[in-house]
């Protein structure tokens, strides 16, 4: 999903979950900012909907779940909210939520030109003070590119990058599959009624 800073009133955590139920479009929040989210490409959706696939059955037998954009996460202590394009968990307590996950175990964003670098700086590194989370997965949409995050010792983290012909790996679940099934039916080229549409 694609962020959108737009001048939206400053908020306590409070307020934001209290306004947000009420709204039509889903918000994310940091740092008392609002953040719209819009629409993605068909290729972002497509990712996000190969990997969901492979992955529920997987963590069915696991006793874990996974949720796509819609599902809202809390990071760290600060109150911030995201909408991960993915997130997995296997804490006891986010099997039963109804609000938001608390305790990710893996948080998947698939990058899009908009938003790569946001992904890549601010959200990384709000996503690393979660205590629960071991792994963040960043899945380009242009490109056959994956990148992994991976907790390690103390404050380290462990960087893994897979392209075309490799299989990647999720350790801390257990999963592993060919980087051309998270591709499937994606195209990248750019249709000519697209561009002159655009132009």
């Amino acid at each position: 999903m694609i962020a959108n800073l737009q001048n939206y009133p400053r908020m306590t955590p409070e307020e934001y979950l209290e306004w947000e139920v009420h709204q039509e479009l889903r918000y994310e929040y940091i740092d008392e900012e609002i953040l719209a989210m819009t629409g993605g490409t068909i290729p972002h959706n497509d990712i996000d909907l190969n990997l969901y696939t492979a992955l529920r059955p997987h963590l069915r037998e696991l006793g874990c779940r996974v949720n796509v954009s819609d599902v809202k996460v809390k990071a760290g202590k600060k109150n911030r909210y995201f909408y991960p394009d993915l997130v997995v968990t296997c804490n006891a307590d986010d099997l039963k939520a109804r609000d938001f996950i608390q305790n990710p175990t893996v948080i998947v964003e698939v990058l899009s030109p908009s938003t790569a670098n946001y992904d890549r700086t601010k959200k990384l590194q709000c996503y690393r003070q979660i205590p629960s989370l071991q792994e963040y997965v960043l899945i380009d949409s242009e490109a056959m590119s994956v990148e992994i995050y991976r907790r390690g010792e103390g404050k380290m983290w462990l960087y893994c990058a897979y392209e075309a012909g490799e299989a990647i790996a999720i350790d801390s679940i257990k999963f592993e599959c060919a980087i051309e099934l998270l591709y499937e039916g994606v195209s990248f080229e750019v249709q000519a009624d697209e561009e002159s549409s655009s132009s």
